[in-house]
């Protein structure tokens, strides 16, 4: 699974669109990183720059985004509404999919130790990245601003944690670090009065509302969820009250708990929740567990689609309440998406047959393997979903719930393997294809082949590992699951078999080409070790299947 991270740099021009531009410009030199918004504020003198991408790409384009900044930006000169330090006041990193905060931050540190010595900028860690308690919050830090920082940066508990301990008057200072993903997302009321959302907003938010307590003394009574900052106000374009909320930590209070509590407070206070309203961007996960617990809250199984699980959180958070939700423009993951990566499996049926029947020698034997078995645990989890909504199993839904999360998983993985089979394939083709006019080139060239006849013995071996593993779930429903279904369950180990056996031969005609013996000589023993659990496992399934279609 590939690591994404967002970094969210603020640079301090937010007038001269051709400054902005040449900075931009530097992002978008870096391979593999998105470019996905760029919001210039006249007032702030700041714009605001949003990219994504694999981590160490992003850094590099930070890299070069910091340095073009500092060259064009004159902080000597620049007034502005905003509290600003340096041309690159603050750039953050959030970690985005398949990477912790520990790591996002490993590389925020990268970043700053790259920025202070190579272009002798002082930089302060702040948030995750910092150490130091003390100097963890960016306004602390930032405290005296560009004006005071001549003096505050000679004062030992402010020496920067990279970079020189002098302040250049041209760049200033920037401040790097990493933190969750902040969310800007606004509840909508059915009503006109500010006054109302703001006690809905006062429930919620973290920081509460200050009351008085029986001696008299004004104390600050904490609201229902955490990492939520959030006020009320009227939109006039719409016409209604809404709750608008920062979500400063996901991983805390994810965005279905914070709608949770303004429906819990605005019903309390006699008003309702009618929809919501997303700003900006927002990760694939948050969207996949709200739906799951939308689905869990009706006793449903959340063993359903990626786009199933969008679907309904979508409809029970009402986030096209307004406007219409376009998932492929608000998620982050889905902008990031090259369609060429998936072309085979967004194929039709007819489609898809008619490409594997041409001429062209891909999409081969191991990725229509990798179809089969996702059809086989497609067929599995689909038994599973029948019985956890099965009229008088109502008990059990849970426990179907789970064997058809997992069936899904493996499905989607293997849908992944059938373009990722055939991309294989072509990076034979490709190294095949490279110069060999002399020694030097011979030896890359073989080198390349090597290397890439190697990850396509790989592939077809994550086919059949994955395989395998779905031979729990299509079991455990040829056990237990709605008996009307059990020849389902029956033709999806007929499936995950011949998924096995046909990825095993692409294995083998693969691993033939190689020079690595010892490579070689494992995945086969590994392979066959494979194969013959798998043909005992379709052995068993069939004769429960059977019995069970016998009466």
């Amino acid at each position: 699974m590939n690591q994404l991270i967002e970094c969210v740099p603020n640079f301090s021009e937010g007038n001269d669109l051709n400054i902005i531009k040449q900075i931009t410009d530097q992002i978008e030199t870096v391979d593999a990183v998105k470019l996905l918004n760029v919001d210039p504020g006249k007032a702030t003198n700041r714009t605001v720059v949003t990219i994504v991408g694999p981590p160490q790409q992003v850094i590099e384009a930070a890299f070069r985004a910091i340095k073009k900044a500092a060259e064009l930006i004159d902080m000597s000169k620049h007034k502005g509404e905003h509290p600003r330090m340096g041309a690159t006041d603050v750039c953050p990193l959030i970690p985005i999919a398949n990477i912790s905060m520990e790591e996002t931050a490993a590389f925020a540190e990268q970043l700053a130790a790259r920025v202070g010595s190579e272009l002798k900028i002082p930089i302060y860690l702040y948030e995750a990245a910092q150490k130091n308690p003390s100097r963890k919050n960016l306004s602390i830090i930032r405290a005296g601003e560009y004006e005071g920082f001549f003096k505050k940066i000679k004062q030992p508990e402010w020496k920067p944690d990279f970079g020189p301990a002098e302040f250049p008057a041209h760049c200033g200072a920037t401040v790097i670090g990493a933190r969750d993903f902040l969310v800007a997302y606004n509840v909508n009321l059915n009503t006109t009065s500010v006054r109302r959302a703001n006690s809905v907003a006062f429930d919620v938010r973290e920081n509460g509302r200050k009351i008085k307590n029986e001696k008299g003394e004004e104390v600050v009574q904490p609201g229902a969820c955490k990492s939520v900052k959030a006020i009320g106000w009227y939109i006039e374009e719409y016409g209604i009250a809404q709750v608008s909320m920062n979500l400063t930590n996901i991983s805390i209070t994810a965005v279905h708990v914070a709608f949770d509590e303004c429906v819990k407070s605005a019903h309390a206070r006699g008003m309702r929740v009618t929809g919501s309203e997303l700003v900006g961007l927002i990760p694939l996960k948050s969207l996949t567990d709200a739906g799951k617990y939308f689905l869990q809250k009706q006793k449903r199984s959340v063993g359903v689609s990626e786009h199933e699980l969008i679907r309904i959180a979508v409809k029970s958070l009402g986030l096209d309440e307004l406007s219409p939700f376009k998932t492929e423009e608000r998620i982050i993951e889905y902008l990031l998406k090259n369609k060429k990566d998936a072309r085979l499996v967004n194929m039709d049926l007819r489609a898809f047959a008619d490409e594997t029947a041409s001429e062209s020698p891909a999409p081969g034997g191991g990725s229509i393997a990798a179809y089969i078995g996702s059809l086989g645990v497609s067929l599995g989890t689909m038994v599973a979903n029948l019985s956890s909504h099965k009229p008088g199993w109502d008990e059990r839904w849970e426990e179907f719930s789970k064997w058809a999360e997992q069936g899904q998983h493996l499905k989607d993985q293997l849908l992944n393997l059938v373009d990722e089979d055939t991309r294989a394939f072509n990076y034979i083709m490709n190294a095949f294809g490279l110069p060999k006019s002399n020694d030097e080139e011979k030896k890359a060239r073989t080198e390349a082949i090597q290397s890439a006849t190697r990850y396509a013995t790989e592939v077809p071996f994550k086919v059949m590992e994955l395989c395998l593993s779905s031979f729990d779930v299509i079991a455990a429903m040829a056990e237990t699951g709605n008996p009307n279904s059990v020849s389902d369950a029956g033709v999806g180990a007929l499936c995950a078999r011949s998924a096995v056996m046909g990825a095993f031969l692409n294995v083998k005609i693969n691993a033939s080409g190689l020079k690595d013996k010892n490579f070689v000589e494992n995945i086969l023993l590994r392979g066959q070790e494979i194969q013959d659990k798998a043909v005992k496992f379709e052995q068993n399934i069939l004769e429960v299947v059977n019995r069970k279609i016998a009466g």
